[in-house]
């Protein structure tokens, strides 16, 4: 197995979850949004799974499969999505840009990269009822089994835990940014749509390093 073969297996899987879930997104959106959360993730998942072939085909270049990801999604995706889950890609390609293997550090640093990416272009932080109340928690989790020198498998799962409790967290705030904003105190109670993408993308992940053997 090559670590890009590892990557497409995880943006299939990532792809696959994303559609198997989209009515249940568009339900969660429907509560504080506009409704179509899951519509256009599930079709940014359908345009990845069609380009598989191609990134398949491609040089190994990690970061650049990552930067075509984030491309993609920003040129193809409406809402509010495509700008941040595209700026998420983007900036998780910068380190990892003329790279054929990721290791555990480039796996965590690409994380932390694109949730700062996603704080900066929403200018949005932790606690305002976004994708980011998943992918914060994710990042410190996933810092924290480095640091303990822990498999990828491990660190997917700790991200991936993290980022569950965020999405539940969300639950018992009111949202200040983006669509639900418009609804403040009544958008308590309902999960954010986004929060549970990202849930979805590490749970895939892990799901994947597991079946890959991935150490």
């Amino acid at each position: 197995m090559t670590e890009k073969e590892f990557m497409l297996a995880a943006l299939e899987a990532i792809s696959h979850s994303i559609i198997e879930h989209e009515e249940h997104l568009n339900h969660l959106d429907n509560a504080i949004g506009d409704g179509d959360h899951g519509t256009n993730m599930a079709r940014f998942s359908r345009i990845i799974l069609s380009d598989l072939p191609e990134l398949s085909a491609g040089n190994g270049d990690l970061g650049e499969i990552l930067h075509h990801i984030g491309m993609r999604c920003i040129t193809e995706i409406g809402g509010s999505a495509g700008p941040l889950f595209g700026k998420f890609f983007l900036q998780a390609s910068i380190s990892n840009i003329g790279n054929t293997s990721m290791d555990a550090a480039n796996w965590v640093l690409a994380f932390d990269d694109g949730t700062m990416g996603v704080s900066m272009i929403g200018r949005s932080t932790e606690g305002e009822k976004t994708m980011l109340d998943a992918l914060f928690p994710a990042v410190r989790a996933m810092q924290e089994k480095l640091e303990e020198g822990q498999s990828l498998p491990e660190i997917f799962l700790a991200g991936a835990e993290a980022a569950e409790n965020g999405v539940e967290f969300t639950k018992t705030i009111s949202a200040n940014k983006g669509r639900a904003a418009y609804i403040g105190q009544r958008s308590i109670g309902h999960q954010d749509p986004g929060a549970t993408t990202v849930m979805l993308m590490l749970q895939a992940l892990h799901k994947t390093a597991i079946e890959m053997n991935v150490e």
